[in-house]
């Protein structure tokens, strides 16, 4: 089975923490020129540390706030204009969490710019590469609330689902020039984000938060949360040329915690 991602040039957004941090170093791995973006530059600079350099690999990264459009024009300007991205990871901080009553217009114009926006000016901006190279691989960290909505995230269950739709219509438009699109779906994952949300739930619940995780956990058939690298396995074996006839998919990395099929 050929995962090796040697000499192809991978774009990682949200790549300083987590879930994104922990694919870039993953693809890094399998031999990927890793390329990360996000907002803060110390942060970016840190993580390509931790990056593996072994099979000449040669990484980089450009700063943008994925809430700022011009931003990330700007960026993957400047990225295309060296490189032809074969590998695009389409990763970002969750939209704030609470009843979607209690939305405003403006909670869910922000998360549309951000993820929805974001995606398709970064993925139309590496298709002509793609399509140069016959390989192209768009892979979206979404969430399982795609699948079942999930509880005190009004917005993000809203923007999600939005993200899964545009993505698969995305597949069928460019699965002829050998681009696969998938979507991967975090259940209960280890990483700040977690935490937060655990830490928000404790305050408006008034409960302690050790007795908060325990009940999260006892609705995941496997008896724990996830690990970032868990969910970046999945996504490197997206990525790579094993995967090359999966394409408009949403695949749940949960532990089994969703309830539907």
């Amino acid at each position: 089975m050929d995962i090796s991602l040697k000499g192809k040039y991978a774009l990682i957004c949200g790549s300083t923490q987590g879930i994104g941090l922990a694919t870039a170093k993953v693809l890094a791995g399998l031999g990927a020129n890793c390329i990360l973006m996000a907002r803060n530059e110390e942060a970016l600079k840190a993580a390509l540390q931790q990056l593996a350099c072994d099979q000449g690999q040669q990484h980089g990264y450009q700063v943008a706030d994925f809430s700022e459009k011009q931003q990330i024009e700007t960026a993957i300007r400047k990225i295309t204009a060296t490189n032809n991205i074969s590998i695009l990871i389409n990763n970002t901080g969750g939209p704030k969490s609470g009843p979607v009553t209690a939305a405003l217009p403006h909670d869910f114009e922000s998360a549309f710019q951000q993820h929805l926006i974001g995606n398709q000016i970064l993925s139309t901006a590496v298709l002509p590469g793609m399509k140069a190279l016959g390989y192209g691989r768009i892979i979206n960290i979404i969430s399982t609330s795609v699948k079942t909505p999930l509880p005190n995230l009004g917005v993000s269950n809203t923007i999600r689902a939005a993200v899964a739709s545009w993505a698969k219509t995305l597949s069928n438009e460019v699965g002829k020039f050998n681009i696969t699109v998938n979507n991967v779906l975090p259940g209960l994952t280890e990483t700040a984000r977690l935490t937060s949300l655990i830490e928000q739930t404790a305050k408006i619940q008034q409960s302690e938060i050790p007795d908060l995780e325990k009940n999260m956990i006892s609705t995941i058939p496997m008896g724990r949360f996830g690990k970032a690298e868990e969910i970046a396995n999945l996504v490197a074996f997206l990525a790579s040329p094993a995967a090359s006839y999966i394409t408009g998919t949403s695949i749940r990395v949960d532990g089994g915690r969703t309830p539907s099929i």
